[in-house]
């Protein structure tokens, strides 16, 4: 690749920077998509609940989205950012050592799941295994699942799951949630597995159990760890992205999907929950609008 200057340059290959890289490119400025499509939370799911689509695969989905990016004019490079500055225009330092130049840049890199480092977790995901109660709980309905975890978003998904699920499991080595929703636990038919925690995952095809420490079993055939997610933002530290006040962890920006930094629009995971593709594909499509229309008034 040898253009080293482009009007927009993406962060991130999933839903909300392929949809940005889609209405960017159509606009006629030059764009440049960094990152691994299969690194998208969306790769590995099954969607069901994103407007018109019934049941399709995350992964054909992305190759999707990809194929209409590059046929409206996009470039793809597969590889991750190392380092992101500031100068006259925005410097991108690729994993293979380029760097490219940019008017505008668009934040979707998404955010990076706390897992549980277990042998096996990975060879799980999209097989019963789950890292969102909100996308996923639709495809188990009337099974016996379990959720990893011990902070809200582990109750609140439990929570949610006994609207689709037989019985629900929650395992977690120490509780820490308001008092309010400890209540709510408490007095729901979720089974509380305390001070345990999930140390192996079993099944043929799919998830068919979990062992716990205290050497039980559970025969579930969901597995959803829900230990919170870290935001991917420790690139963002020398450009000023301002974050959200509560968590620190995901950027916050405005209607148009702007941030505090002039130039700077982020989309998708990245801004926070819910997680779900219609949200990143929404705020992908307002990026790439903004952020080409603002590379056009910059001018060459």
């Amino acid at each position: 690749m040898e253009t080293s200057h482009f009007d927009v340059i993406i962060l991130g290959s999933g839903p909300a920077g392929l949809q940005a890289a889609i209405h960017a490119a159509r606009r006629k400025v030059s764009v440049l998509v960094l990152g691994r499509v299969h690194k998208s939370s969306a790769f590995s799911a099954h969607i069901e609940n994103y407007c018109c689509i019934e049941g399709a695969a995350g992964e054909e989905l992305l190759r999707q989205a990809r194929l209409k990016a590059e046929q409206s004019g996009a470039l793809f490079l597969e590889e991750d950012v190392t380092e992101l500055k500031k100068e006259k225009r925005f410097v991108v330092r690729a994993e293979g050592g380029k760097t490219f130049q940019a008017k505008a840049l668009i934040l979707a890199m998404g955010v990076s799941r706390n897992t549980l480092g277990i042998k096996g977790e990975k060879h799980w995901v999209g097989r019963g295994l789950s890292y969102c109660v909100d996308c996923d709980a639709g495809f188990h309905k009337g099974e016996d699942v379990a959720v990893a975890g011990c902070g809200s978003a582990a109750v609140s998904g439990a929570l949610t799951l006994l609207f689709y699920a037989r019985e629900v499991h929650l395992v977690c080595d120490a509780l820490e949630v308001t008092d309010y929703l400890n209540e709510k636990l408490r007095e729901s038919a979720i089974h509380l597995h305390e001070g345990k925690t999930v140390v192996d995952i079993h099944g043929d095809k799919a998830v068919s159990g979990v062992s716990l420490n205290d050497g039980s079993f559970l025969a579930v055939g969901g597995l959803f760890i829900e230990l919170g997610a870290k935001g991917a933002t420790a690139l963002l530290g020398n450009l000023g992205v301002a974050l959200d006040m509560e968590t620190l962890r995901y950027v916050t920006t405005d209607k148009k999907q702007a941030t505090n930094v002039e130039g700077i629009y982020a989309a998708g995971d990245i801004c926070g929950p819910p997680w779900q593709v219609a949200k990143a594909v929404g705020e992908g499509c307002v990026a790439g609008l903004e952020a080409s229309a603002y590379a056009k008034k910059r001018g060459s």
